[in-house]
Formats: C-alpha cells, structure tokens, sequence
C-alpha cells in the first residue's frame, strides 16, 4: 500500500517549484509544515471531484474499512451532515418524508443538520439515571417504539460509542432496522479503532448503513481528519451522490494537511497496528483492574476509554481533574459527575504508569451522595428549523422558563444539548442547566 497524497506533497515540495498560487505562506513559516502544505495544483487532485491520487487514498482506506470510505477534513461533523442529506435524498426515492428516530444524546451537529434540511425528528430516550450525555437504548425498545409508530421513519440514528464511552449492541439494532425496513445511520466519532479490534466492533461490519468516525480522535491524524462510511445499499441507490452531498457543507479549501494525515494513517493501519491497540487495550483493562481495587468506580465499556464516576471516590469530576492538572495530566472532559480519559496505541506504557500513580495518590473520601436532576422529557413548540432561523434574544437561565430555546447552547465538549432546539424550556429544565453550570439561553424573541 502506498501514501499518494503525502508522497506528491514531499515531491512538490523537493522539486524547488515557484509557488506562484495559494496559500499565501508560499511554503515557509514557523509552523515547520507549511512545505507541504498546498491547494488544487495540477496533479494534487480535488477532494470532491477525486479521480486522482485522493481518490487512489479513499480507496486505501476503504480497502481497510471493509466499505467505501469518503474524506473529511472538518471532523465528523461534515460527514453528519452529509449523511443526513443522503437519507434525505434516499426518503425522497421511496416517496417518504423525511423524518428520523434518533438517539437524545446527538451530537450538536446532528441537529444543526436537522435544521438545515428540514427533518422532523422523534427522540429515544433511555432511563432517566443515565444523564444527558448517555443514551442507552436497546435493539428490543427501538422495536417498540417502530411498531407503534403510525408514520414510519426513513432511519434510525444512534451515537456509539457515547462521549462516555458507551457501546450499544449496534448488531441486534441493524437486525431491528432491516426487519422494520428503516436505514441505521451511527455517529461514531469516537471508535475508528473499532474496527480494528480482534473482533470488529465497527458500525458498518455490524449491519450500520452509513457511519462517520473520526479518525482525529483516537487514530495518530491531525485534527479534523475523518471519515464518512457508506454502506453497499445507500451506494446502490442512483440518489446516492456522496461527494456532492460532503460538498454541500463543506469548505471549498480542503485541508491537504489533514488529506495527507489521513493518507499517512493507511500506511499505518495496513501495519502493526492491530497489534499496538491490542496491546494498549490490555494496558487499559489492567488500569481500570487496579483502580477500581483501590475504589474508583468505572462507567464505561469502550476499549480506549477510561471515564470515572468520581463522587464515588469522595470527589466532584472537575476537583479530580484538577489535581490531575497540577500533577501534568490533562483530560478529555470532566463535570460535577465524570472524568473522562482517552487513550490510544501512542499512548506509551510510562504513560500508564504515571496516571495510575497520580490517581492511586489520592486519597478516597467519603462518597458524594448528590446526584443530578433528573431530565424530564421536554414538549416541542416549534419545528428545529424555524426554531434556529427564528429572531431570538439572550436572556439569564432563570428567566428562561416557558421560553422556547432556538440556538445549541453547550459547546464542544460535549456538544450534547441539554435542551433541545424548539422545545419549551421548563422549571425542571432550569435546575438541570443550572446543574451542568449554563448561564444563559438564547430563546424564541
């Protein structure tokens, strides 16, 4: 297997080519990569009309997904959006409307896609206890819930793993799908890796007609380097126009960076890497197995995830995350409740060793017995569209009740929304985002 787009960048670069185009860095500057960093130039291809050395690496990568596999270079949330244009187009061709089930934990992006193309959407919901940020949901209550609906969606979209960490059994989900004749569309940001398992935990090798994963979070690729994953049935369909669909809202000024980051990774991957993760998997297993003996307690079953329930050792999530920091340890989240830490093949056996003896350092307290407010299912008022194109204002949490939200008001991360666009914000609502620390709402003017 080769790298087509690294290796013409590092030509380019040796050939002692004038660079009389953009960027406007001409190949020099302090970052130390500007060299090879290049636009549409004869011979570097076109991300979104690939028939050249792009395209030869969509092809690596596909050959290592096990299904045709598309570049991104703006993260997962592209390919969101993009997959919900093509179950779009794909509802048109069956005359049905576009109308989707979906998990409540979505990313922000999901529902920035909702509103711009108009999809209705019915939330899953799982048990209260879980908090915002899981959504348990199980082949057997989507069967429920598409019995009993009288319109039936074009598809079901599922976030796993979760932000923290949870992996829903995607293969008795996908039988559940294809028994109710719906489309299982899965937000897997977090577990490119999965495939790459000793037995396969990918989306798409699981019945999933369409994924995203972002390779930017737990492969070794620059930030913003992902993948949209499209299954033989969605490709079969003459509607199904991947490119163009990636195009819509998309930069037109692709990242060549990021292309080559990817690029670089199949070289990778068609390597040792199996034998890496397995490796790193193992170390990770045996992390959890010595702090949960010296009373943390684990929430999670993703492979590369280490989230702790903290107020069970004594300590709100952001205190631990805290005397981390100023022991050099650095988290991917935390709040009153988790700590979440992610690790990967790069992460090197001293690396281990240091979070263990961090961790083990800290004395146990008394467990903390608060709990959040629990989320009340909330009552939509407006459609997520007319909600987010609605005039609005900014007003204090606390007088936000009976107000209807219209704008996404938790950044990344999470970027799991507490309250949804077009519901009707309530008292109960208040108390869980007053919680999670949100100040302020941007509702229905």
């Amino acid at each position: 297997m080769n790298a087509p787009i690294f290796d013409f960048l590092k030509k380019y670069d040796e050939s002692g080519a004038l660079r009389l185009h953009m960027p406007g860095h001409k190949g020099k500057g302090k970052l130390g990569v500007e060299n090879l960093d290049l636009t549409e130039i004869s011979g570097a291809d076109s991300l979104f009309d690939a028939n050249g050395i792009i395209a030869e690496s969509e092809q690596n990568a596909s050959s290592l997904f096990g299904v045709e596999t598309f570049y991104s270079t703006e993260g997962s949330s592209l390919a969101i959006r993009a997959m919900l244009y093509l179950c779009l187009q794909y509802a048109k061709s069956k005359g049905q409307k576009p109308f989707i089930l979906a998990g409540r934990n979505a990313h922000k992006s999901f529902i920035s896609g909702l509103a711009l193309l108009d999809f209705k959407v019915k939330w899953l919901y799982s048990s209260k206890k879980d908090g915002y940020l899981s959504c348990k949901i199980t082949a057997s209550k989507i069967d429920k819930t598409l019995s009993k609906l009288k319109q039936k969606p074009v598809a079901v979209y599922l976030t796993s793993p979760d932000y923290l960490g949870n992996i829903l059994d995607i293969s008795s989900i996908s039988k559940v799908c294809k028994k109710h004749g719906v489309l299982l569309l899965v937000d897997c940001a977090h577990g490119s890796y999965l495939r790459f398992l000793k037995e396969s935990k990918f989306p798409t090798d699981l019945g999933a007609d369409m994924c995203c994963s972002s390779a930017h979070k737990t492969l070794p690729v620059l930030t913003g380097g992902a993948y949209l994953h499209v299954g033989e049935k969605l490709l079969k369909d003459e509607n199904c126009d991947v490119k163009f669909a990636l195009s819509l809202f998309a930069s037109t000024s692709p990242s060549y960076l990021i292309m080559a980051s990817l690029d670089l990774l199949n070289l990778e991957l068609n390597g040792d890497y199996r034998q890496r993760l397995e490796q790193t998997v193992n170390r990770v297993k045996k992390l959890k197995k010595s702090l949960k003996n010296a009373g943390y307690k684990a929430f999670s079953n993703e492979p590369l995830k280490l989230t702790l329930l903290t107020k069970e050792y004594g300590y709100l999530g952001v205190e631990l995350s805290k005397i981390l920091e100023d022991n050099g340890v650095f988290c991917e989240f935390s709040d009153k409740d988790f700590l979440v830490m992610m690790f990967t093949e790069n992460s090197r056996k001293v690396d281990f060793e240091r979070i263990e003896k961090v961790l083990l350092s800290i004395p146990k307290k008394p467990k903390i017995y608060e709990r959040p407010p629990e989320i009340t299912r909330l009552k939509n008022k407006i459609s997520i569209r007319k909600a987010t194109l609605s005039n609005s204002q900014i007003l204090p949490v606390e007088k936000c009740e009976g107000r209807v939200l219209c704008s996404l008001n938790l950044s990344c991360p999470p970027a799991v929304q507490i309250v949804c666009v077009g519901e009707v914000i309530t008292k109960k609502a208040i108390e869980v985002l007053r919680y999670y620390d949100i100040k302020k709402c941007k509702v229905l003017k």
